[in-house]
C-alpha cells in the first residue's frame, strides 16, 4: 500500500512503530490460534466436556477468523484502516477478557468465536498499514520481522498456554491479551497513519457465501469422527457447505464489486502463493495439535516441559524468517518459499516415521529443526509475494483472502488430522495414540509437500526488490491498473 491512500499530515509515526504496533497485533491474534492446545486437559476438569467439544475451544476461533478475514480487509479498505484497526483491537481484547472469565464451556466456545470477530478485522490490516509506512527498498526485511513474530506465535501457541496453564491457571492464557491490547490502543491511534482502500461496496452477499460455505465444511469434518461419516447432519453440512462455495465463487465472477475477484487468481503468482498458504497451514496446524498432546499424552511431559521440548521447531522463525525476507530481495520469493515448504514436509515426514510410544527427545529433535527452519523460511517471502502480485489498491483484499486461506487451511488441517488420527488411533493408551498420530502426520507432510508444488507456480523472478510493492510494474500488463488518488476524509 502506497501512501496515496492516507491524508497528508496523518502519518504520525515512523517504520519502527508501524512495525512494533502492526507486529504485536499480529502475534496477539496468532497466538490464539494454538494457544489452547496444551489447555485442553485443564480446560476439560475445570468446565467438563468431550474431547469432540473441546475442539471447538481451537476451531471456534479459528473459522470466525477464516470466514470474516476478506470482510474485516474490506471494512478497513472502505472506513479507515487505521480506524478499523482500532475496532478489532477493541473487540479482540473484550473477548479475550470474557473467555478468561467464561462460567461454562459454551460460554468459552463463545468468547473465542468473538475473539474470532475481532482477529479477522485487525489482522489483515497489520500488512496493509505496515506496507503503508515502510518504503519499497526496505519491506523485505520488515516483512521477515513480521513473519518472524507472527511465525513465533504460531508455533509457541503451545509453550505458551503450557506454561501459563501450569504455573498459574488456563484462564491467564487469555488475561495475557488483555494489557496488550489496552497498550495498542493509543499507540495504534497516535502513531498510524490513516488509509484507505477503493472505497466499494461491501460485498454482503459474498460474505454470507462464504461465510456460510466455510462453516458448512468445517462443520461437517469436525463432527464426522463423532457422528460418523454417513450421518445425516455430517453429509447435508458437508454438501451444504460444498455448494456455498461453489456459489460463491460463480458469483464473484459476475458480482460488480465482489469480496474475492476471480481475476486476481489468474496471476500466477496470487494463485500460486495462496494455494501454498492453504496447504502448508493445513498440513501444519493439524500436525502440531497432535504432536503437542502426544508429548504430554504419550511422553509424559509437563505442558512446560513438551513447550520446550518444541523450541527448536518454535523458536526458529525468529532466528530464520528476516534472514528469509532479505534472501527474497535478493533471489526472489518462489526460491525461498519452495525451499521452506519442502523442508517442513521432510520434517514431518521424518516425525511420523519416528514417533512411537516411548520414542526419545533426541530421536525426535532433527525432525524438530528441519520443520522450524522450514516454516521460517516460508512466512515472510510468502507474505511479500501476496503484497507484491496485486496493485496497491487491492492489497487490503490480498492480506484478507491470504490470511483467510491460511486459517481455512488450519482449521481444514485440525479437523482433518484429527479425523485421520480417530480413524486409526485413540487415546485409550500411549499405542493407540500414536497407531492414529503416525498416519495423521504422514499425511501433514504429503499436504506440505503439496504446498512446495504449488509454490512452483510462482512465476520465477518476482522484482518486489526492484519495483516497490504493488507498483503496476511488478505485474503483468494484463493486471496493471492506475493507482488509487487520495481517498477524501
Amino acid at each position: 500500500m502506497s501512501q496515496q491512500g492516507a491524508r497528508p499530515g496523518t502519518r504520525r509515526g515512523g517504520t519502527a512503530w508501524a512495525l512494533v504496533i502492526t507486529s504485536v497485533a499480529g502475534f496477539m491474534a496468532a497466538l490464539d490460534n494454538l494457544v489452547v492446545t496444551t489447555a485442553l486437559p485443564s480446560i476439560r476438569e475445570d468446565l467438563g466436556g468431550a474431547l469432540h467439544d473441546l475442539e471447538w475451544t481451537v476451531s471456534a476461533y479459528t473459522l470466525t477468523f477464516a470466514v470474516l478475514l476478506m470482510f474485516g480487509a474490506a471494512l478497513g479498505d472502505r472506513f479507515g484502516r487505521r480506524r478499523l484497526f482500532l475496532v478489532g483491537i477493541t473487540v479482540f481484547t473484550a473477548a479475550s477478557a470474557a473467555a478468561a472469565l467464561a462460567p461454562g464451556l459454551d460460554s468459552l466456545i463463545a468468547a473465542r468465536a468473538v475473539q474470532g470477530v475481532g482477529a479477522a478485522i485487525m489482522m489483515p490490516l497489520t500488512l496493509t498499514l505496515l506496507t503503508a509506512a515502510v518504503p519499497a527498498e526496505r519491506r523485505g526485511m520488515a516483512y521477515g520481522i513480521w513473519g518472524a513474530v507472527n511465525g513465533l506465535a504460531v508455533a509457541s501457541g503451545p509453550l505458551v498456554g503450557g506454561s501459563l496453564t501450569e504455573h498459574i491457571s488456563w484462564q491467564w492464557i487469555f488475561w495475557l491479551n488483555v494489557p496488550l491490547g489496552l497498550a495498542l490502543l493509543p499507540l495504534a491511534r497516535l502513531r498510524l497513519a490513516e488509509s484507505h482502500g477503493t472505497g466499494a461496496p461491501l460485498d454482503v452477499p459474498g460474505t454470507l457465501l462464504a461465510s456460510g460455505g466455510l462453516f458448512g465444511i468445517v462443520y461437517g469434518l469436525v463432527r464426522g469422527p463423532v457422528d460418523g461419516w454417513s450421518g445425516p447432519v455430517v453429509l447435508t453440512s458437508l454438501f451444504a457447505g460444498a455448494a456455498l462455495l461453489v456459489g460463491f465463487v460463480l458469483y464473484s465472477t459476475r458480482a460488480k464489486n465482489p469480496m474475492l475477484p476471480m481475476r486476481l487468481f489468474r496471476s500466477r503468482a496470487f494463485a500460486g502463493v495462496n494455494a501454498a498458504s492453504l496447504l502448508m497451514f493445513l498440513g501444519m496446524f493439524g500436525s502440531i495439535f497432535l504432536l503437542a498432546q502426544y508429548m504430554q499424552g504419550v511422553l509424559g511431559y509437563t505442558p512446560t516441559e513438551a513447550g520446550l521440548r518444541m523450541l527448536p521447531w518454535t523458536g526458529m522463525p525468529m532466528l530464520v524468517a528476516p534472514i528469509a525476507g532479505l534472501l527474497s530481495d535478493r533471489i526472489g520469493g518462489r526460491p525461498v518459499v519452495a525451499t521452506g515448504l519442502f523442508l517442513q514436509a521432510a520434517g514431518l515426514g521424518y516425525l511420523a516415521s519416528v514417533v512411537t510410544a516411548d520414542a526419545s527427545y533426541a530421536v525426535q529433535l532433527p525432525g524438530l529443526i528441519i520443520s522450524g527452519i522450514g516454516m521460517a523460511l516460508f512466512f515472510a517471502p510468502a507474505s511479500a509475494l501476496v503484497m507484491s502480485s496485486v496493485v496497491a489498491k487491492e492489497q487490503g483484499i490480498a492480506s484478507g483472502a491470504n490470511n483467510a486461506l491460511r486459517e481455512v487451511g488450519g482449521a481444514l488441517g485440525i479437523a482433518v488430522m484429527s479425523s485421520i488420527f480417530a480413524a486409526r488411533g485413540s487415546y485409550e493408551s500411549a499405542q493407540t495414540f500414536v497407531d492414529g498420530l503416525r498416519p495423521a502426520v504422514a499425511v501433514g507432510a504429503a499436504v506440505v509437500a503439496l504446498a512446495g508444488v504449488a509454490a512452483l507456480l510462482i512465476p520465477a523472478r518476482r522484482r518486489d526488490a526492484d519495483t516497490p510493492t504493488g507498483h503496476p510494474a511488478s505485474l503483468p500488463p494484463a493486471e496493471q491498473a492506475p493507482l488509487p488518488a487520495a481517498a477524501p476524509a
